[in-house]
Order: C-alpha cells, then structure tokens, then sequence
C-alpha cells in the first residue's frame, strides 16, 4: 500500500491498462471514455480500464 498521496498519484492517476495486451497507458479519462485513445503494441484496442490498487 501506498505511503503517501504523491507516490499514489504517481502510480496510478490518469493510468489505463489495455484488456487484451494487459499494457498500460497515461491518458487523460474524458479521450478514453470517449474512444480516442488506444493501446500500445500490436493487438492494440481501445478497450481500457483504469489501473487497480492491489
């Protein structure tokens, strides 16, 4: 668990992981509701979810 509120930010604001390449992208959350925004990699789709705390 995170210690403090910047290393939180760090970690995991405005962070997506791509459901099919399981890899991750900073983006800002209105492009991603919106379709805008891909993944990264071949395989790449537009369906992303947020990043979660473990």
């Amino acid at each position: 668990m995170v210690k403090f509120p910047e290393a939180d930010a760090r970690l995991f604001k405005n962070v997506f992981v791509d459901r099919r390449t399981k890899r991750k992208i900073r983006a800002n959350p209105l492009k991603v509701q919106s379709g805008k925004i891909s993944g990264r990699g071949d395989g790449a789709t537009k369906n992303l979810r947020p990043k979660r705390k473990k």
